[in-house]
């Protein structure tokens, strides 16, 4: 290894051991359980040095007695042994289920907070990191953790206990011999050092290369469509077969270094056998020790070398699992830049005032990344309530900014968002709650993301406890009724996964009604019709008029037809809003919505584009 390489690895090892703390101060349930499970382990382990004991005893006191071989104390000696073998294994029974279930109640915490914690990320940070990575963080490095507590760690507490007793019994019989045991495995004590530190290094890649093939894995079986289409089977499979590949290569490098530690340990161990057998031999004949202290030294021997022996398997699953185990910490560390001000700052925060809510906007800037061109730039207006919006501008000009912005999914860079009215007063943003938010302000995005179960099922997640039959008359208010009777199960029908058994428009009406049901004061919609057949785009339009009647709605809108249904319409440029008024006040009047405007009614009559 190269100095710079020892160094990291250095760094790492250090920060193995911050991690565990960590993480330890993360799962109390391991911590409470940990003392009695250790007690257990010590009396497994104590169990299994009475049969050298015993040994020595049957040796030297019953075969070798002064007036014969003595029975009766060999067969008590074996009666003892068979008793204490039985509590031994009840002993590690008790532990192995006292540490399975510690573990996993923890671990299914520590699970959990990593979930949630992911789902606090924003929008941004999220898009930042790749899906499959992010899952990989919460499933497979917390399962590796858990192997390691459950295998690992039993292995790891018989094999403490174990060094410990078979050392003290070692001394008891022959200090000389012990020192020597000891001699021969200080060089290995040196070594595993070495080899803890080369570890870190080559299973911390694992684990990255673990996350890199789900992230390859699930974009593929995401984008199966796109693939088929395209018809670049052989470039997904290409890509899939290069992160495996890589992952194969972490795996075997890793796989090298344990197999030279266990290696090492069998040459140690068959070293410090052949050493105690000469010795004592030698002390044998000088009369220092008898044949029985021998021969139970040499059981305590093999007791002694067989922590040492797995200590490879456990070092590895230990570094494998500490580098899983770092990269959940890392996601638990990472800040949210989008933070519920009920947990970050209680003192602080605010209620929504009642009524309808208005938008104001004062001097808002937003950068997706720093120095980047801002995406929207010294914004100032305001949206009095009630009132329909419809926002437009070409792609890339800022509309969808505004809209996450609204719905605090980002934070502004500068300036700030608030909700309420000039009567009920104005509300920051950032002090208010996500209960009160997502309570009282909604947003339907473009493509009406379902879940794997029923229409009701997606309905309900806007107001939980409906009925079956309360969702079928919330579609039937939307005029919608005649489409869910259509369906194979009516409001029970499923919808599969990401709601793919259904069109992008029925998925559209899913959403529109579950917006409707969640009965928000303020409504954010990704233009719902931009890509749907002419009939579900009739069902659409007269759901939407029902659902935005009475309530605040801004409205992204990529076709001018919504645009000419709105009280108002914003234009926007470059992160610049250029022009607002009423659709006719606009359209007549010399600027970017009349070009967009006339651009899109030749479009729409299937004119061509004017050239230069």
């Amino acid at each position: 290894m190269t100095a710079a390489t020892l160094e990291i690895a250095g760094e790492r090892r250090e920060g193995a051991v911050a991690t565990l703390r960590r993480g330890l101060r993360m799962m109390p349930e391991f911590r409470r359980g940990l003392p009695a499970t250790f007690a257990l382990a010590l009396l497994a382990t104590a169990g299994r040095v009475v049969v050298p004991i015993a040994v020595q005893q049957v040796i030297d006191r019953g075969l070798n007695a002064a007036g014969g071989p003595d029975l009766g104390l060999v067969t008590g000696l074996v009666v003892a042994c068979a008793l204490v073998v039985v509590l031994t294994a009840v002993a590690v029974y008790l532990m192995n289920v006292r540490l399975f279930r510690t573990t996993e109640t923890a671990l299914a915490g520590l699970r959990v907070r990593a979930f949630r914690h992911v789902h606090d990320l924003s929008v941004l940070h999220q898009q930042g990191e790749r899906r499959g990575s992010l899952v990989s963080r919460v499933t497979s490095d917390v399962d590796q953790l858990s192997v390691f507590m459950q295998w690992g760690g039993v292995l790891g507490l018989i094999s403490v206990g174990q060094l410990v007793v078979a050392t003290a019994v070692m001394f008891f019989y022959s200090w000389q011999l012990t020192l020597l045991v000891l001699a021969c495995f200080v060089p290995l004590v040196i070594a595993i050092r070495w080899f803890a530190q080369r570890l870190q290094v080559v299973y911390g890649v694992v684990r990255e290369r673990v996350g890199d093939v789900l992230a390859a894995v699930a974009e593929s079986v995401v984008g199966a469509p796109t693939v088929r289409a395209y018809g670049i089977r052989a470039r997904t499979a290409a890509r899939i077969d290069a992160a495996i590949d890589r992952h194969y290569r972490a795996s075997v490098q890793a796989q090298r270094t344990t197999a030279a530690v266990y290696v090492s340990g069998e040459f140690v161990a068959a070293v410090a056998n052949a050493a105690v057998v000469v010795v004592g031999v030698l002390l044998g004949l000088a009369g220092d020790i008898t044949a029985g202290t021998l021969v139970a030294f040499l059981f305590l021997v093999t007791l002694f070398v067989a922590p040492v022996q797995t200590a490879s398997e456990v070092l590895n699953e230990a570094q494998n699992a500490v580098a899983g185990f770092r990269r959940v910490l890392d996601v638990l560390d990472t800040e949210p830049d989008v933070r519920d001000p009920a947990i970050a700052t209680p003192d602080r925060v605010r209620e929504l005032p009642p009524g309808p809510l208005g938008v104001r906007f004062e001097h808002v800037t937003f950068r997706y990344a720093p120095g980047a061109r801002a995406a929207l730039d010294d914004v100032h207006l305001a949206i009095a309530p009630r009132t329909r919006v419809a926002i437009v501008g070409e792609t890339g000009s800022g509309k969808t900014t505004f809209a996450k912005l609204v719905t605090r999914l980002m934070d502004p860079v500068e300036g700030r968002v608030l909700l309420g009215s000039d009567d009920a007063g104005w509300v920051p943003l950032a002090d208010v709650a996500f209960a009160s938010l997502r309570s009282r302000v909604v947003m339907v995005p473009q493509d009406g993301f379902l879940f794997d179960a029923s229409v009701a099922d997606n309905v309900r997640y806007g107001r939980p406890g409906m009925t079956d039959a309360e969702v079928a008359t919330a579609f039937d208010e939307l005029g919608l009724g005649a489409w869910v009777a259509g369906l194979e199960q009516g409001v029970a029908t499923p919808v599969g996964q990401r709601g793919e058994s259904l069109s992008a428009g029925e998925r559209q009406l899913v959403a529109v009604a579950r917006a409707y049901v969640a009965d928000p004061d303020l409504l954010v919609l990704d233009e719902a019709t931009s890509a749907v057949d002419p009939a579900t785009e009739q069902r659409l339009t007269r759901a939407l008029d029902l659902l935005t009647t009475g309530r605040t709605t801004l409205t992204i809108a990529h076709r001018l037809s919504t645009a000419e249904r709105a009280d108002e319409v914003l234009v926007v440029d470059a992160g610049h809003v250029v022009q607002r008024g009423s659709h006719a006040e606009l359209v007549d009047a010399d600027g970017v919505y009349a070009r967009l405007h006339a651009s899109w009614r030749r479009s729409s009559a299937g004119e061509p584009e004017p050239v230069g």
